[in-house]
């Protein structure tokens, strides 16, 4: 295992990577950094060829140090479907979507699930507590639950039905909340007050080791497209993890030397009822103020004041990208056109990605050549109510 140790990006601050950790002492995420002069002297991207269809392929740049401890469902690998006749209709002659909604728990939740509890088991966790808008807390009690962790999941009212269904199957102690993410939150900081330290807080970037496993969507783009980059990565922005997990995979690739110099241009999308990041990229801002009133059909990116703020926008500079907001007619409109075209039911927030696509080919901002990635982040199933019926 070639993790060497956790990193603040903000103070800079280096940290034992062999303790249970949550934020540097100055509030900030901490960032996992690997040996990656090691790494690359131990396997390449052919010796990955050759390994099992999930995230675990990429075993030299996650945190794990002893197999014995993976918590696993076989999450990852998931498809990079072309979209061209939906493509065309927005005028995108090289739009791909990558299916995150056909891993465990049907959503790509279930990757930062598989390697946060395995590395927090493999430190001493025995109960993992977490607020949610849903699916992260579905598929947190589900990988608590396969490797023998209590767990905790405070998440609102309004999170979707089958979320907390998942939870209570998984044996998961469930706390509804009436409020946002935010008031969720509150009662989980509550409730670890009261634990003297026996419970883990495993909330959205509060632990290093969630986005490890999200990142490997970054590695799985590159490497399904035979190790190179698209132009253009659209993914929909709540608490952002994904987005800086995906920039930070093209960081270590670029240094391991499995990918070029060039990177893909990263677009966080929000709705219109609630879109802090875009606000704060449009003013120029290096931190976002929390969203007031914040609703929205995309229940997943309802995160009125992401923790990775500084991080995200930190990622959409680097890389050239953008920030845009879209309202939920677009977005159901979209979701409900892919369909009949695609054959692919999306959820909300991958619909998102597509009307966010739409806006930036309108405006000239993506080109028709470009080859466009979108995250569809989670299984539409799971969102009946995105779809209606009509009938007699």
């Amino acid at each position: 295992m070639f993790l060497d140790h956790l990193a603040c990006p903000r103070c800079g601050r280096r940290h034992d990577a062999e303790t249970l950790t949550n934020l540097c002492d100055c509030g900030s995420p901490l960032l996992a950094r690997y040996d990656l002069d090691a790494v690359r002297s131990a396997v390449t991207p052919a010796a990955i060829a050759g390994r099992g269809a999930d995230l675990w392929r990429y075993r030299e740049v996650l945190p794990l140090r002893d197999d014995t401890h993976r918590v696993t469902l076989g999450e990852g690998w998931t498809p990079l479907w072309p979209a061209a006749r939906f493509g065309a209709s927005i005028g995108l002659d090289r739009l791909l979507v990558k299916d995150e909604g056909l891993v465990p728990t049907g959503s790509f939740k279930a990757r930062g699930a598989a390697v946060g509890v395995s590395r927090a088991r493999e430190l001493g966790a025995r109960h993992v507590a977490m607020p949610t808008n849903g699916n992260a807390g579905a598929a947190w009690a589900t990988y608590a639950a396969r490797g023998g962790l209590r767990s905790t999941i405070a998440m609102p009212l309004g999170a979707p039905l089958i979320t907390r269904n998942e939870v209570v199957a998984a044996g998961g102690e469930l706390i509804l909340v009436d409020g946002l993410i935010g008031d969720a939150g509150r009662r989980i900081a509550e409730l670890l007050a009261a634990s003297g330290g026996a419970i883990f807080d495993a909330g959205t970037l509060r632990e290093p080791y969630r986005l490890e496993g999200k990142k490997t969507m970054g590695y799985e783009i590159c490497e399904q497209l035979g190790w190179r980059v698209p132009d253009v990565i659209i993914y929909p922005t709540g608490g952002g993890v994904g987005l800086i997990g995906i920039h930070k995979a093209l960081d270590e690739m670029r240094a391991l030397g499995w990918i070029g110099e060039q990177v893909p241009r990263l677009v966080a999308v929000q709705s219109t009822g609630c879109a802090p990041i875009v606000r704060a990229f449009e003013a120029g801002a290096r931190r976002a103020e929390p969203w007031a009133d914040a609703r929205t059909v995309a229940f997943g990116i309802t995160v009125p004041a992401p923790l990775g703020d500084e991080l995200i926008l930190d990622a959409l500079a680097a890389t050239g990208g953008t920030a845009i907001a879209v309202d939920d007619a677009e977005l159901l409109a979209d979701l409900r056109a892919f369909g009949e075209r695609e054959g692919l039911l999306l959820c909300p927030e991958g619909a998102a990605c597509l009307s966010a696509a739409r806006r930036l080919r309108a405006t000239g901002w993506l080109a028709a050549g470009d080859e466009v990635v979108v995250l569809n982040t989670g299984a539409g199933i799971k969102y009946p109510a995105t779809v209606s019926v009509a009938g007699p």
